[in-house]
């Protein structure tokens, strides 16, 4: 699906222009690897710097937090989680991580519906009121001065709607209007005023989607978007030069390389030059002009599982 195609979403009538392969722009390098091979992490960038955190070794999830110095090249421990869990959801917000969801082992078990917040400044973490009901794959972003827990998986390992956000200014949630589509490893993200989640998977890890669903919190209503090119799930997301970029995935007994950006002034999307090899379970964050990806497998499932730092630069 990576080729030039044109789609017609039914009721927005909008053209999805895909660039081929041959035309994909960008560069990849690598930097210095992490310590440890980690799996089902999430990323943040804060300040010139990456954190990884989260993630498990062998199928046990782990307080694991990496900090990534961009000048120097160096990694270097930071404050641990408060518990250890994988398949976070991660977000930034005045100049601070917030890290929601998450399951505290394979195979996504007991969804967690905790809630913390890092700021690097103390390096310390604050553990924040819980969400409604536990979920981990979650899909987290921050917009408005809010923090968005859209989907997941609940403690049963059952896909939900559920829709929550939370408000520094009054610690509290409160929940919102549900996903369209109950689904979870989904790209989510927050640009332009409106909220994002993109592909995922509706059940087991064959079940992928590309759906593309848009949030107008002024509304609090849902619309569809130009659907995810290359349907998989188990993303990493991350904003980059006025886009959406889609990175990675599975779907056994494969892993996707591909790295697919959406421009929400378009509303079209672009095929960008794919990763040196397929993988998930992995995040992005970009900083200084480049998309940093860490971690994760190379294989479905924790299998391969990697300690490499990449790199995507656009010119």
């Amino acid at each position: 699906m990576l080729g030039s195609s044109l789609r017609v979403l039914a009721g927005c009538a909008v053209a999805v222009a895909v660039a081929t392969a041959a035309n994909a722009q960008g560069s990849w390098s690598k930097k210095a690897p992490m310590a440890a091979a980690l799996n089902e992490v999430a990323l943040a960038a804060v300040g010139g710097k990456i954190h990884v955190v989260g993630g498990g070794v062998l199928g046990v999830a782990g307080p694991y937090h990496q900090e990534y110095d961009i000048a120097k090249d160096a990694w270097r421990p930071r404050a641990m989680l408060p518990k250890g869990l994988d398949h976070i959801g991660v977000a930034v917000l005045n100049g601070k991580i917030y890290t929601v969801g998450g399951f505290i082992g394979s195979v996504h078990r007991d969804g967690q519906n905790a809630a913390y917040e890092y700021d690097p400044a103390s390096d310390t973490w604050r553990i924040l009121p819980l969400m409604k009901a536990g979920r981990g794959s979650v899909g987290v972003a921050a917009l408005g001065g809010k923090i968005y827990a859209v989907g997941g998986r609940n403690a049963d390992g059952q896909v939900v709607a559920t829709h929550e956000m939370f408000d520094p200014a009054t610690n509290a949630w409160k929940e919102l209007a549900p996903l369209p589509r109950a689904r979870d490893h989904t790209a989510t993200a927050a640009i332009d005023g409106k909220l994002h989640v993109i592909g995922g998977r509706t059940g087991g890890s064959t079940e992928k989607t590309d759906q593309h669903d848009i949030y107008d919190p002024a509304s609090n209503t849902w619309t569809s978007g130009p659907p995810l090119p290359t349907p998989r799930s188990g993303l990493a997301a991350t904003l980059y030069k006025d886009m959406i970029l889609v990175l990675g995935g599975e779907l056994p007994p494969n892993t996707f390389a591909q790295n697919e950006g959406y421009n929400p002034k378009t509303k079209s999307w672009q095929a960008l030059a794919p990763m040196p090899a397929g993988r998930h379970g992995t995040g992005a964050a970009a900083s200084g002009g480049n998309v940093y990806v860490a971690a994760g497998s190379l294989r479905p499932g924790s299998l391969s599982v990697t300690n490499e730092l990449i790199v995507f630069t656009l010119p």
